[in-house]
């Protein structure tokens, strides 16, 4: 084995590269060749080329302190892939597409017939108690029934190399720039990957994503407007939305840009108004219409909402689409899957307890120092709580809180998340990932050929979260494997 690999452990997790023997899996000869060619020291020249080419095209992402003060960061992108066969991703994209659509359908089904709670499959009260199920959305059906028409879906690898859903992100998920932008900046600065390698591309996801914006338009028009709808510069997120309107060639807007009259949504312009047809929204659902939600938001539009129920304008995702998001709900996700499209799930998701119900609560206390506790409305990793490397003392706050407020949480097993191989200091170790495909849901369906690879860039931390000191990969689906 080449010096590069010489200290690389590939035993303590399913490894994407190696064997837990210590040998190189088929689809990963040809990149170990291409990086024991380059060695540790032209790998780091790579790596620095990689940060000047994301410096130029002005990449970077928004975290706040503690203070709330915002501070910009060139986005973190390790140069060695995620490598995942074609073979493996034709099963994973059916499971991702079984899945987008049996939750579209439960939303709908919530917010009109709740057939799923008249047969018994879930409480009603579970949804209902939900800080995102919207009263107001009720006996509403979006066009296609389609409520989350961009879906990220987050996949982590067991120990035992098995795919397996941990989150489901319906509202507004992010990081489909960054999937693209990884690309663009691997084609710069690693070029013989993609000669030596078939990878199948993800370039058209705009163009996907325009004509999903455009087909759900409700009412025919001649020349229909889309707008996507930012909260601002000061958005964690503002570089993709500003990304994703450039690339679909449709206006960034704020709110303080649109206005609502005779039940219709109009953006200002210097030739006077333009009416809209399709909002993709980037704010959340409590800062879309001051009229029905929050009285002081300053982000939405006075009216959307009622344009909208109208259908006189298409919001993408729909607003209320967020109960479909909560962690309470995860757990019943295989039954919904098998309820709505009578199918087995194809993609299994990871075990979780309800703290809501007694007997699976008194589980949870008892083996708090095994488990990882979630806020069933958290995201973003705030709120957990990894049992196994926790302090008594927040095991005991957790405690607490789980008996004064039980329906606010649910536990997992703590699943040891695959690695891949990650330029160190000291040349190549393994490193944590997870994945987050994105699923488009309109007329049809669509999935991502990858997605965006996050990594945990500290040894042995399991947070890939980039506010958090994570970051990120290209994911390179590859044929012939």
């Amino acid at each position: 084995m080449n010096s590069i690999w010489k200290n690389y452990n590939a035993r303590l997790s399913y490894d994407g590269y190696f064997t837990d023997e210590n040998k190189l899996r088929k689809h990963a000869k040809i990149i170990s060749s291409i990086l024991e060619k380059y060695g540790n020291k032209k790998l780091q020249e790579i790596e620095k080329n990689c940060q000047s080419t994301i410096s130029a095209r002005g990449i970077n992402f928004r975290v706040y302190a503690a203070n709330n003060v915002a501070e910009d960061k060139k986005w973190p992108l390790d140069i060695i892939p995620r490598i995942i066969p074609k073979s493996q991703w034709i099963k994973i994209s059916k499971g991702l597409i079984q899945r987008a659509k049996a939750l579209n359908l439960f939303i709908d089904d919530v917010y009109n017939e709740g057939k799923i709670f008249k047969d018994g499959i879930m409480p009603k009260n579970l949804v209902l108690k939900s800080k995102y199920y919207l009263k107001e959305c009720k006996n509403f059906s979006p066009k296609f029934k389609a409520w989350s028409n961009i879906s990220g879906i987050d996949l982590i690898r067991n120990i035992f190399g098995e795919y397996l859903v941990l989150e489901d992100n319906l509202r507004v998920p992010s990081g489909v720039s960054y999937m693209l932008e990884n690309r663009m900046v691997m084609h710069d600065v690693f070029p013989e990957l993609f000669t030596r390698y078939r990878v199948s591309p993800i370039h058209q996801y705009t163009n996907k994503l325009y004509n999903c914006m455009k087909e759900c338009i409700t009412k025919k028009s001649k020349d229909p407007h889309m707008v996507v709808l930012t909260p601002g510069i000061y958005n964690s997120a503002y570089f993709e939305h500003s990304f994703l309107a450039e690339q679909m060639g449709i206006a960034l807007v704020e709110g303080k840009d649109l206005f609502v009259k005779n039940d219709n949504v109009f953006m200002k312009t210097v030739k006077g108004p333009l009416k809209v047809d399709c909002i993709y929204r980037r704010i959340d659902d409590n800062f879309l219409d001051p009229k029905v939600f929050y009285k002081k938001s300053v982000l939405g539009v006075p009216g959307l909402f009622k344009c909208w129920i109208k259908g006189n304008v298409s919001i993408l995702n729909a607003p209320g689409t967020g109960i479909a998001d909560d962690k309470a709900v995860y757990a019943y996700v295989e039954k919904i899957i098998s309820y709505y499209l009578k199918e087995k799930p194809i993609l299994r998701q990871v075990e979780t307890f309800l703290c809501s119900d007694k007997k699976q609560r008194d589980y949870v206390i008892a083996n708090m120092n095994k488990l990882v506790v979630k806020p069933t409305d958290g995201s973003g990793g705030s709120g957990i709580m990894i049992g196994p490397k926790a302090p008594i003392k927040e095991i005991n706050e957790f405690i607490r809180k789980i008996k004064s407020k039980p329906d606010n949480y649910i536990a997992q097993p703590l699943e040891i998340l695959s690695t891949v191989p990650t330029i160190a200091k000291d040349g190549i170790d393994p490193r944590h990932v997870d994945l987050r495909p994105f699923v488009l849901t309109g007329k049809n369906m669509y999935v991502t050929a990858g997605g965006l690879t996050r990594v945990a860039l500290r040894k042995g931390s399991t947070i890939v979260n980039s506010s958090k000191g994570g970051g990120s990969k290209d994911t390179l689906v590859i044929n012939g494997y």
